[in-house]
């Protein structure tokens, strides 16, 4: 359990973390990657409000491993600002997202809500347009929730599907094809959006 790194030409595994401070990693659950190749990650295993203990870390291409958040009740979906002044954690079990702004150093600053849900589950993947929009998937309200770089709501996508939305990406001509997932059936839905995500 850890994050492993796949080398496609032979298809060989390494191992590049797995351990923080002698201590095994509860379960990493998402990750992204930023243009200088830190890779940042939530640590969830089966944390949530009886135990928040979730983590969220950052990797650097030099093997340095750190620690930026330890108290989430289950974190899960990731998304990084374009400028990387600020993180944003889907916490699940907690249901709302948090808000993890960094100095100039890269040193976190004081944490806080930028959107709360409700239902059984709680948010899981994101994703962000270029005008800063941010997309909340809800795992079991079967919603996306669109938020403006503020934290108002700006409008909901509603699955027609009704199971659960949990992944969101990008991808088509020009990025504005908003992809999300449908892990109950495993379907994948497509929203075409008026400006480019970002990836």
């Amino acid at each position: 359990m850890g994050i492993l790194s796949l080398n496609p030409r032979d298809n060989s595994i390494e191992t590049i973390a797995n351990r923080h401070h002698g201590e095994r990693l509860k379960g990493p659950n998402d990750l992204i990657v930023d243009t200088d190749g830190v890779i940042y990650f939530t640590d969830q295993g089966m944390a949530g409000l009886h135990d928040p203990t979730g983590r969220v870390f950052r990797l650097f291409p030099n093997g340095r491993l750190e620690l930026i958040l330890s108290n989430g009740p289950s974190p899960n979906g990731l998304v990084l600002t374009q400028d990387r002044s600020s993180l944003f954690v889907a916490t699940t079990r907690d249901n709302d997202v948090w808000h993890v702004p960094f100095y100039q150093d890269g040193y976190v600053q004081r944490m806080g809500r930028f959107s709360s849900y409700y239902g059984i589950g709680g948010p899981d993947g994101m994703a962000l347009d270029e005008e800063g929009n941010f997309f909340v998937a809800h795992s079991t309200l079967c919603t996306v929730f669109i938020h403006r770089p503020n934290g108002e709501l700006m409008g909901k996508i509603k699955s027609p599907l009704g199971q659960g939305t949990t992944s969101l990406t990008w991808a088509g001509e020009g990025l504005k094809i908003l992809f999300i997932i449908e892990n109950e059936t495993g379907t994948i839905l497509t929203v075409d959006w008026h400006c480019a995500g970002f990836l």
